[in-house]
């Protein structure tokens, strides 16, 4: 269900029912005639939707965590805020950018449209952009020959489909171009670093070469490389593919809500900013 595009018709809608009426309907009612109901109605929710729509499409927009690819810095249920002019203003609905103000830069956690499928939003982190070179082997990440930098950090357990998993916490350290940025992942040691077998076709897929080892990908210029910090349990660039600039939704940057966190009281989750 593509939300942004109903939440425009409906604003679409009681605009236009509103507009008639400003400018014809109510020229000719009588001073003391009750407005029609639907008149009510549009004149009460065109504002609220509006602001709404402009707010989500320009500022900042809403989005949840359905799966484990991100843990630990994301779990299921979190629900999180999508800056959506860091990267540029882009049109409403097609995405595509009006006014260009950065790009995403390596260690970004990014929400974007699912090559494979357009219409279904993915969340991921940059490992490498247009122009680099993304080598992954023995569950060690290299950009451009150089190692990022890997601090263990204890272990993170968590529940998936009724059976806890564990794993090994690292925190490591992108260059961004600019600086580091160091964040958290999760590695399963008895997982391997890729899954030849389940590599789909993908354009630019001759940009990669792949082994039990792991991989190395050339990322195509105007692309971008995701990998999940979950990164034994995540469905990413490793198996479809690069991402284009304009499938970019926008930055995750802030964790506002959490049903488990909050009926806990533990309050660790809400509120929270996403490095």
């Amino acid at each position: 269900m593509n939300f942004a595009l109903i939440l425009f018709l409906l604003t679409l809608a009681t605009g236009v029912l509103w507009s008639v009426d400003r400018f014809h309907f109510r020229k000719r009612r009588a001073a003391d005639a009750p407005e029609p109901v639907w008149v009510e109605y549009a004149a009460s929710f065109f504002p609220v939707l509006l602001a709404v729509f402009l707010l989500r499409s320009f500022v900042a927009e809403p989005f949840k965590i359905p799966s484990s690819s991100m843990r630990p810095t994301l779990e299921v249920g979190d629900f999180i805020l999508v800056n959506k002019f860091g990267f540029g203003l882009r049109l409403p609905i097609i995405e595509a950018k009006l006014i260009p103000l950065g790009d995403p830069k390596r260690g970004d956690v990014v929400v974007f449209r699912y090559p494979v499928n357009p219409s279904q939003d993915f969340i991921k982190r940059v490992v490498g952009v247009g122009g680099d070179v993304v080598n992954y082997q023995d569950k060690k990440l290299t950009v451009n020959g150089k190692p990022l930098p890997q601090t263990p950090a204890g272990t993170y357990s968590y529940l998936e489909n009724l059976r806890f998993e564990t794993l090994e916490k690292f925190e490591e350290t992108a260059d961004t171009g600019t600086g580091p940025h160091t964040y958290t992942i999760g590695i399963n040691p008895q997982a391997a670093p890729v899954y030849p077998q389940n590599v789909r076709p993908f354009p630019g897929r001759e940009n990669c070469d792949y082994n039990d080892r792991g991989f190395t990908c050339r990322v195509p210029a105007g692309h971008y490389f995701m990998m999940g910090d979950n990164r034994d349990n995540s469905d990413d660039s490793r198996y479809w593919g690069f991402v284009p600039d304009d499938h970019i939704r926008g930055k995750a940057f802030f964790i506002w809500f959490n049903w488990d966190d909050i009926s806990s009281l533990a309050f660790k989750r809400v509120g929270s900013g996403i490095r």
